[in-house]
């Protein structure tokens, strides 16, 4: 494990007892968690997108503030809904961001996880003919992809005012380094390598849509081995990079304990966009059992990144501890060494 961040759904709403967590507070929350984190040497905060729902449904924004109020730490999505997305006008706010933030965008996109809407990207404007929308997904990506490696899209206009000229333009601005920076989530083998054809960076999903009776990281490791003989097999240089998402949680604290004391569990059963689906365990323990746990996660050590899936709601104050105790008594266990300078 090179890498270690969180990953907020960033839901907000009703929290009980006539306490209110607005969406301005889950926003302005998220900075305030991420410069915590910034401060601490951890890698990356990166944001799951969801539509018609209470969570961060327009993470660019989120990710320019963080990233101006922020040195080190990676800014991402795990992942942006790719239906939804007008191709070219992504491509232009992703490159906004990662000239904000010198190089820490790490974009995850996708055809995303069923919303709480029936074909919410219609609404939107899109239509496809896949049922999930999986052929407007790769649509809408070949189209960023391409603007995002500057290809000219547009004919110059040679009566502007601004210019005239021949050939085509370039969306801008652009960021010449963003492609390599560029991740696709996949919950499926099929899915992972195509996406190492393609010759971007891999998400593994927080479940596989694979249910054969083994274990979730099992499946999950085998996953990022076929990503990465495709994109070998592809003729891709350099390495690509791989994560994996987790909860877990060190227990280290009466409030800890209170919370998540018990909540061990393993693999479920599940069924997805109509397909038996096999979802991670999440892990809570002392961290001495969790760093001996964690070590025989095929997944966590076959990935160089892995994603905390953090419970938001609980405020700045908490999150930031759980991810402290994981940087300071769990990470360095399973190789992590941070940021920090």
């Amino acid at each position: 494990m090179e890498r270690f961040g969180t990953l907020s759904f960033g839901h907000y709403g009703p929290l009980g007892n006539g306490r209110q967590l607005t969406a301005g507070d889950s926003m302005l929350q998220a900075i305030d968690l991420a410069q915590g984190m910034d401060d601490l040497g951890v890698d990356g905060a990166y944001f799951r997108v969801h539509h018609f729902a209470r969570q961060q449904a327009a993470p660019m924004p989120l990710l320019a503030a963080i990233a101006a109020r922020t040195r080190r730490i990676e800014v991402g999505t795990g992942v942006i809904d790719m239906r939804y997305e007008n191709p070219l006008y992504l491509a232009e706010e992703a490159a906004a961001v990662d000239l904000i933030s010198d190089g820490r965008l790490a974009l995850g996109v996708s055809r995303g996880s069923p919303e709480t809407v029936t074909r919410g990207y219609e609404t939107f404007g899109y239509t496809a003919e896949d049922e999930r929308g999986a052929d407007l997904a790769r649509e809408h990506f070949d189209l960023f992809l391409r603007a995002v490696e500057g290809e000219g899209l547009a004919e110059r206009d040679p009566m502007s005012p601004f210019g005239g000229g021949s050939g085509l333009q370039r969306i801008e601005p652009h960021s010449p380094g963003l492609r390599s920076r560029i991740w696709w989530g996949a919950g499926n083998r099929d899915s992972a390598e195509w996406a190492g054809r393609m010759g971007v960076n891999l998400m593994s999903s927080t479940l596989l849509t694979s249910a054969d009776g083994r274990p979730f990281d099992i499946l999950q490791a085998e996953q990022i081995d076929a990503f990465r003989a495709a994109w070998s097999a592809a003729g891709h240089e350099g390495t690509p990079r791989t994560s994996v998402s987790r909860s877990i949680f060190p227990l280290t604290t009466a409030e800890d304990h209170m919370y998540f004391g018990g909540r061990q569990d393993g693999d479920q059963i599940g069924i997805i966009d109509g397909m038996r689906s096999t979802f991670g365990k999440t892990y809570a323990a002392e961290p001495d059992e969790l760093v001996e746990q964690l070590k025989n996660d095929a997944a966590i050590a076959a990935a160089d990144t892995l994603m905390l899936t953090i419970p938001s709601q609980l405020g700045v104050a908490f999150n930031l501890r759980i991810v402290e105790s994981f940087a300071k008594y769990v990470a360095p266990a399973l190789g992590w060494v941070g940021t920090r300078v």
